[in-house]
């Protein structure tokens, strides 16, 4: 089985072909495999491409450990080019089925290649039950007492559940989103991002991913941490953020979140696993 290796800010991932089916019986162990750095290839992620009757394509994520994700931005970032590049599907808007439904991408060209990759996110929810958070309808800007120690919390869901920490005197650390991911108030577990405002239209953005561990960007994080921020009056409506892996541009546009960013080849190779 042949694959590319992606990255979107340094979010990697493992990219195959599908479109009969073939692995899906066993593709939770396949992507676990190939996802280790040590006994695989290395990746937080693999995705898979799989025919679709609603989109130009369908886009499967499964996690490093195994665990399925409805939506990531960098992945569908990566995606997309790869869908323009390499499978010639040659249109400056491309429709994508995700577990978060179909999302409508724009590619920005440079020299007839992939520059930038324009995704609307649709919008965010910040109800308890899109959540999945346990006897609570909303979480914003609320003190939680997790082992002693108070966090101030927003949730919604951005796609896949996220949760907001302002660490603006950087007195939290990745640490405090792995205790945070796995609290009981969250039934299904929640993405973390560690957010610092530098001004209302610059901030920082360190994510520790459900199922995935610290990583040096999230995508879905990204334009989460804006929508939160900007719903606490803390930022713009169009926001640059900084993550440890580059940057993206988030915008909202009539409560519709457009994120705005890079994707990268790495190689190419055939699995023996």
């Amino acid at each position: 089985m042949n694959f590319i290796k992606m990255q979107g800010l340094g979010n990697d991932f493992i990219i195959i072909e599908d479109y009969n089916d073939k692995i899906i019986e066993n593709e939770i162990e396949l992507a676990k495999k190939v996802c280790h750095r040590r006994f695989g290839i290395g990746a937080d992620g693999l995705v898979i491409i799989r025919k679709s009757n609603i989109a130009d394509a369908k886009m499967i994520i499964i996690n490093s450990d195994g665990s399925r994700a409805n939506m990531c931005g960098n992945a569908i970032r990566c995606f997309t080019k790869y869908l323009y590049e390499v499978k010639h599907i040659n249109k400056e808007e491309i429709t994508i089925e995700t577990g978060d439904g179909v999302k409508k991408v724009k590619v920005i060209l440079h020299n007839n290649y992939v520059k930038l990759v324009r995704v609307n996110m649709g919008k965010g929810s910040f109800f308890g039950e899109d959540v999945l958070l346990k006897d609570k309808n909303t979480l914003i800007d609320e003190e939680i007492i997790i082992n002693n120690k108070a966090y101030k919390l927003t949730s919604l869901l951005m796609g896949v559940p996220h949760t907001i920490l302002i660490n603006n005197k950087g007195e939290y650390s990745i640490e405090d989103g792995k205790i945070i991911e796995k609290y009981e108030l969250f039934t299904k577990g929640t993405n973390v991002n560690l957010v610092k405002r530098i001004d209302d239209n610059n901030i920082e953005v360190i994510t520790w991913e459900r199922g995935a561990g610290a990583t040096l960007a999230c995508g879905t994080g990204c334009c989460a941490s804006v929508v939160a921020l900007n719903k606490l009056g803390m930022c713009s409506n169009r926001v640059n953020v900084i993550t440890l892996g580059g940057h993206l541009v988030v915008e909202i546009i009539n409560e519709e979140v457009y994120m705005i960013g890079e994707a990268n080849f790495i190689c190419k190779g055939e699995l023996l696993i």
